[in-house]
């Protein structure tokens, strides 16, 4: 096999890593190079981008250690019975990758996956070894993620927290039928229980945050990511599994990923690649669940065979369905109420219960505090408005259903 620059690992190992999700930046503990001493910085993040080999310019390095894997999960372009071509960063060469990207002002922070080289101990302890490399050898404090291996020895995870901002432990699946089937190397139990070691070790820094342990773990939470359509589950059944694990583990994020059939695909998926529309509408309704106040019949009640309406938004399915609940008075509900209306988010509805205070809002002042004003108005009432008979009109769903868009040819 010819030698590989550390460019060409690059081009291989960033490509192969495109495909895990879990790698936002947001909630990492705030450090700067003026308070610490060191290199890098986690302040004004928030969003996770990738390093593309064609050389554009972003802000977090999304890589593999090596894209070389002993299981064999038939979803996965990685897995040991793909005929894909392998790579596999040193510890040091990736460590300083990082920072030579760094200092070019390419990225602000590392995500870091692996497939599994030897064992998953031997695998963990390598990643390990990349993110104390940086902490400790070149006192970076920028952003570090780390993706975890559930079948890892629990020491081993609790040393990638001391040094990773993130933690994730990808469930894959959201059935553990399926992911016994799809990824018999994988065991769903193990992988929860790894989860809750996690969890264990940040219920017990938030305990001891008025005695820091300096050995204690510093990551600020984890998350994880499911495969959307590579399985028979239904969105209700994705759902279910997702407020499980936010109850169970206190998870940050769970991520939704659309299924992309791979080269040389087993004939025990499907042939086509998951709509991304479903993945947006999982989403939207993940969003519903932890910040909008529904509960799950509420969302998935009256869908088709369990599934979101891929045509419109899932708050807008819910008022359709509930028109006496509406029109809402903007100047008089209450926050609850409020974000049920279409249209309205989080920011929105803070902005309009900070200036009805002072006086009383009048459309033209609803639409300067949201985004979509004609999305919103048929549902609320306003001090100069009041919707005449659009909450009883049977094209209210076609007027505000974005326009249909034509499908992907699939020969």
């Amino acid at each position: 096999m010819p030698h590989l620059t550390t460019v060409d690992k690059l081009a291989i190992l960033a490509d192969a890593a495109k495909y895990d999700a879990s790698c936002a930046s947001s909630g990492a503990q705030k450090r700067n190079s003026l308070a610490t001493g060191g290199i890098g910085s986690t302040e004004g993040m928030g969003i996770c981008h990738s390093y593309a080999p064609d050389g554009r310019c972003i802000s977090l390095l999304k890589v593999l250690l090596t894209n070389y894997c002993q299981y064999d999960c038939l979803y996965c372009v990685n897995r040991i019975s793909s005929n894909v071509q392998r790579a596999r960063f040193g510890v040091s060469e990736l460590a300083g990758l990082v920072m030579d990207f760094y200092k070019r002002n390419y990225i602000e922070g590392l995500f870091l996956s692996s497939g599994i080289i030897k064992s998953p101990d031997y695998t963990m302890e390598q990643m390990v070894s990349v993110a104390r490399t940086l902490r400790d050898e070149h006192n970076f404090q920028g952003y570090i993620h780390v993706k975890t291996i559930p079948d890892a020895a629990p020491e081993l995870l609790e040393a990638a927290g001391r040094y990773a901002d993130r933690l994730s432990i990808n469930v894959e699946l959201p059935s553990r039928t399926s992911l016994s089937k799809l990824a018999p190397e994988k065991n769903a139990s193990r992988i929860r229980q790894a989860m809750a070691s996690v969890r264990l070790k940040l219920d017990e820094k938030k305990d001891r945050s008025r005695h820091p342990n300096p050995r204690a773990i510093k990551a600020t939470g984890q998350s994880t990511q499911m495969i959307i359509g590579a399985d028979a589950s239904n969105d209700r059944k994705i759902l279910t599994t997702s407020a499980s694990l936010y109850a169970g583990y206190k998870l940050r994020r769970v991520y939704y990923s659309a299924f992309s059939p791979t080269p040389h695909p087993s004939s025990q998926l499907p042939p086509q690649p998951a709509p991304l529309r479903r993945e947006h509408r999982l989403y939207q309704a993940d969003w519903l669940l932890r910040f909008y106040g529904f509960d799950l019949e509420e969302i998935v009640a009256g869908g088709s065979k369990g599934m979101l309406d891929l045509e419109i938004d899932p708050k807008l399915a819910w008022a359709l369905k509930h028109r006496e609940r509406f029109p809402v008075d903007v100047n008089r509900a209450a926050r609850s109420e409020l974000l049920r209306v279409p249209g309205l988010g989080t920011r929105s509805v803070g902005a309009i219960i900070k200036a009805r205070r002072h006086g009383a809002l009048r459309l033209d002042d609803i639409a300067r505090l949201t985004t979509s004003v004609a999305k919103v108005r048929p549902f609320i009432v306003a001090r100069d408005w009041t919707p005449t008979h659009a909450l009883e009109s049977s094209g209210l769903r076609a007027q505000l259903a974005p326009p249909p868009v034509q499908g992907d040819l699939f020969v």
